[in-house]
């Protein structure tokens, strides 16, 4: 009988861990993002856990906070910087912090490779390496199921601002797909700043087959009227990508919308795409500054750029666009930016500058930064070079391929 003990214990475990999965799956159905804290709080003695809270990164990526819905004398909110819960949402791994006779276990939320933030539950033990496993499993879930209900409510939203968004900035983010996308080992990641008061800078990205399509554009102007036209510019990319036009006729279809609707308007663009099996590269700059070409270690030079006029203007010229064709070694990284990264200045009125931003990233990378966190740390450079109080939108993206 006493043999009998241990597998009995572990099937114990086992049905107690598909419950707290069951409970969690309920949501899928019905419930709000917001109902998520008191399930988890039901289900916690089920994982073994005194407690389970939910953290989300707020639009600066600086703090980690309980989602609303969460009981208020649970934790309140962590710094990402400098702390164990900061350090599982950075790094994308699991953090401990031995509190004696237990302690805390943080492990990341992840959907898909968008970093949401992290899971924190307090345990009597350090769980045992199949236990942690399960657990990876519910901070799975607990991720898929705030990506899926946080549209039928404003709680995640609730959450993750820590000031108020201005309108123009609403419409943007309404219009941006997510920050952090993988497939096949390549990854497209980007980041928006000042987050509650953008305007004018968006991005956008689709994997359709074996072609990544990334964008990159910077409207002219701020505000409202900017914001307009950001969204006439996102959603005439799409169109045109969904509807199987070429690069070229890509930009014609932009231009020629821009021009219609807001004439005597322009947005500056990079529109690319990347072979995802080949590592075959094309894109067109309509007046904008060229991605910096980053290859084991070191900054290569750059791509002609511009080859083609800004999106609005293009019917000054004849002549179709230009295309630059690249082919890419697995591991080259791309980074597209605005020149709100680049002009960026200090108090005596220093530039950042593209050497600055290319010495930066590779240092970051060598630390071994992966390319969300690389750019979190260039934003957060970035706003404080200007010493918090930024001069136009500043939005990067970075595109690295490997071969699966």
């Amino acid at each position: 009988m006493l043999r009998s003990w241990p597998s009995e214990w572990k099937m114990g475990l086992m049905l107690a861990s598909m419950e707290a999965v069951r409970r969690l799956m309920d949501l899928r159905h019905r419930g709000r993002a917001e109902d998520l804290p008191a399930v988890l709080s039901g289900a916690a003695p089920l994982l073994d856990a005194e407690a389970a809270t939910v953290l989300l990164v707020d639009y600066a990526q600086e703090g980690l906070h309980p989602l609303r819905g969460t009981v208020p004398d649970v934790r309140t909110a962590y710094p990402v910087d400098g702390t164990p819960p900061g350090l599982a949402f950075t790094s994308a791994r699991q953090q401990w912090l031995d509190e004696g006779g237990g302690g805390l276990l943080w492990l990341p939320l992840l959907h898909g490779a968008e970093r949401l933030g992290v899971l924190e539950l307090r345990v009597k033990a350090y769980p045992s390496e199949s236990d942690r496993h399960d657990l990876e499993v519910i901070a799975a879930l607990v991720a898929e199921l705030i990506a899926s209900r946080r549209f039928y409510g404003d709680a995640v939203e609730h959450t993750r601002r820590r000031l108020p968004m201005q309108l123009a900035a609403e419409i943007i983010w309404n219009q941006l797909p997510p920050l952090t996308f993988a497939v096949d080992g390549t990854m497209v990641t980007a980041v928006l700043e000042p987050c509650y008061d953008v305007g004018g800078d968006a991005f956008d990205y689709a994997a359709n087959g074996d072609v990544l399509h990334v964008a990159l554009f910077d409207t002219v102007g701020h505000g409202i009227s900017a914001s307009a036209l950001t969204t006439l510019t996102l959603n005439t990319y799409r169109n045109a990508r969904r509807s199987g036009l070429s690069l070229s006729d890509t930009y014609r279809s932009i231009d020629k919308w821009i021009r219609s609707q807001y004439p005597g308007a322009f947005v500056t663009a990079l529109l690319a795409e990347l072979e995802i099996e080949t590592g075959a590269y094309r894109r067109i700059s309509a007046g904008h500054p060229a991605e910096l070409f980053l290859r084991d270690g070191a900054a290569l030079p750059s791509f002609p750029t511009p080859n083609a006029l800004p999106l609005g203007l293009g019917h000054m010229v004849s002549r179709p666009p230009g295309i630059i064709e690249q082919q890419l070694e697995p591991g080259d990284t791309l980074v597209f930016y605005t020149d709100g990264i680049t002009e960026a200045r200090d108090a005596s009125g220093a530039l950042f500058g593209a050497d600055r931003l290319s010495e930066f990233l590779l240092e970051t990378m060598r630390d071994g930064a992966g390319a969300p966190e690389t750019m979190r740390r260039l934003i957060q450079t970035i706003v404080s070079y200007e010493a918090g109080e930024l001069r136009d939108d500043a939005t990067a993206a970075m595109l690295q391929w490997r071969r699966h």
